[in-house]
């Protein structure tokens, strides 16, 4: 099956040049095109894409914005954001995660970069690019925004402790296969236990998993330095 993708983004040649490159591949295609947050919401809840390709800068609403509204919505919990912008921010990455968004990607990436990084969020994997730090990330998320608070530790209760193991390795940016290395099993394993713990944790994707981690304290923020 192809993975769909909407794309929403203020640069009308900018959308062109990415339906060019997803429709090359025989397992993407492009479902819709958006120039605002506000259609970029519509569409997707008109036609339940897999990802939305989401810029953060656009006229009235703006991609965060956007991809609040679409991960709060239970009717498109199928459906992963991925951040794709030139502001690659500590507090847009921070915002980003907030949101929900799976993965985060600057617009100076590779072809080849953009197209794994559709497939890592399509199989519900968290993306961050290399500028998007654990040091940085993890100093935003212990903050948090006006009004919210930190996820009790208590939510963690249900897991196991292999899973808790997995889940904090997860969150310091290890891969799956990294962590079957560290812990003597198969990434096979790896998957199962990340799997349950999100199911649990009733977490959309290894990106909220993350966030979790860190906001119940499971795993310590990095200081600033």
């Amino acid at each position: 099956m192809s993975i769909r993708v909407l794309l929403a983004d203020d640069q009308a040649l900018l959308r062109a040049t990415f339906r060019i490159l997803i429709d090359s591949c025989a397992d993407m295609e492009v479902v819709a095109e958006a120039s605002d947050g506000a259609e970029a919401v519509d569409l997707t809840r008109e036609l339940h894409p897999d990802i939305v390709l989401m810029d953060i800068r656009m006229p009235g609403t703006d991609g965060l914005a956007a991809t609040s509204e679409l991960c709060a919505d239970p009717e498109l919990s199928a459906t992963r954001v991925l951040i794709l912008t030139t502001f690659e921010t500590e507090d847009y990455v921070a915002q980003a995660l907030r949101a929900g968004a799976s993965g985060f990607l600057g617009k100076d990436v590779t072809a080849d970069t953009l197209l794994t990084g559709l497939r890592t969020v399509a199989s519900g994997e968290a993306l961050l690019s290399p500028v998007a730090t654990r040091s940085l990330i993890t100093r935003f998320l212990m903050a948090p925004a006006s009004g919210t608070g930190l996820a009790p530790p208590e939510r963690l209760a249900d897991l196991t402790v292999r899973e808790r193991e997995v889940m904090a390795l997860a969150a310091e940016g290890r891969s799956n296969t990294e962590i079957a290395e560290d812990l003597t099993v198969s990434p096979l394993t790896v998957r199962t236990h990340i799997h349950r713990a999100m199911t649990k944790l009733h977490a959309r994707d290894r990106a909220q998993l993350v966030v979790i981690a860190y906001q119940t304290g499971l795993v310590r923020a990095t200081p600033p330095a």
